[in-house]
């Protein structure tokens, strides 16, 4: 395993921000870490990466214990924070050399990664402007080059996408799967359930400092107790609608997803005849009647109870692109 992580706590004073947190992340797999703000995800990744000391718990990488000082890993990672880290009065390129300069590279190394890194990311024509009058998405970019310069195998990365244009995003996404591919193990927290869906193979739901749910896609869409959903438009979804079809079919729990949309969740196929049959006896129209696969944030829902809006205190979905 790249990662294992047992028993890790952490109190601020009285406030708990991790409790028994656990979870092991595979070599060369993309982790996802989900979770509203404040739910633990940055304490978490702080304590992985030597930035906060844990309470109690055991952090190993590759095997080996390091919990005693993390510091001694960090040749094994890259780290990429949710604010960049990088200096405003040097240019692209003089940051890059900086980092690699770090880590130990010489001179002709650091010069040749750095060349390299600013190409693979698009930013070889700003590469002599100063980091600040870079665009957030640029400044995000530049920040990841600066989190592989020494080419580590294992790869954190704190809300990589967050607040920057919907085209950066789609290139940032694009460039971790090639990372990916070519090996590197990646842990990535985030509050855009579609970035989850698509990057990640294995997702860990966090929520008030407690991780209540890991599983691959699969399964996590499997836990959820329906094996379909049949999502009807009506010219009446009410909660009173929903609650008469949870009482009239068997192994059916029924809800309203907003006025005049309901979803039905069943274990078996459903047989639309008496559905439609039990919609015609009340009078009531359905205009569409279609099966919806569950979803990663149907999972979320479930599990932690709450509505995807909280996830980043503003009401905004994950980006699509």
């Amino acid at each position: 395993m790249a990662i294992e992580v047992s028993g890790l706590r952490k109190y601020f004073g009285r406030l708990r921000a991790v409790e028994n947190v656990e979870f092991s992340v595979g070599e060369g797999e993309i982790f996802g870490f989900l979770g509203p703000n404040g739910a633990g995800k940055t304490t978490t990744i702080n304590m992985l990466t030597g930035l906060a000391r844990p309470d109690s718990g055991r952090i190993r990488y590759f095997g080996r214990d390091y919990t005693a000082d993390i510091k001694q890993a960090q040749h094994l990672m890259g780290i990429v924070p949710d604010e960049s880290n990088l200096y405003p009065e040097l240019t692209g390129r003089e940051n890059l050399k900086f980092c690699a300069a770090l880590y130990g590279m010489p001179g002709r190394e650091r010069e040749q990664r750095s060349s390299r890194l600013l190409e693979t990311f698009g930013l070889t024509e700003a590469a002599e402007r100063k980091f600040a009058t870079y665009s957030r998405g640029m400044k995000r970019k530049l920040t990841i080059a600066a989190g592989i310069i020494h080419r580590p195998g294992i790869l954190f990365l704190d809300e990589p996408t967050s607040g920057i244009d919907v085209a950066s995003a789609r290139q940032i996404r694009s460039l971790l799967s090639g990372l990916n591919r070519r090996g590197t193990t990646i842990f990535l927290t985030t509050h855009y359930i579609e970035e989850a869906e698509r990057l990640c193979a294995r997702i860990a739901f966090i929520v008030a400092g407690r991780i209540v749910r890991v599983g691959t896609l699969d399964e996590l869409m499997s836990s959820l107790e329906a094996g379909h959903v049949v999502e009807l438009l009506t010219s009446a979804g009410t909660d009173q609608l929903a609650a008469e079809l949870s009482g009239e079919f068997a192994g059916v729990r029924a809800e309203t997803v907003e006025p005049g949309r309901t979803r039905l969740y069943c274990r078996k196929r459903l047989d639309l005849a008496p559905l439609f049959g039990f919609f015609e006896r009340r009078g009531i129209e359905v205009s569409e009647a279609r099966l919806v696969r569950p979803s990663l944030e149907d999972v979320f829902v479930r599990v932690t109870g709450l509505e995807i809006a909280k996830m980043d205190n503003g009401g905004h979905r994950g980006r699509r692109g």
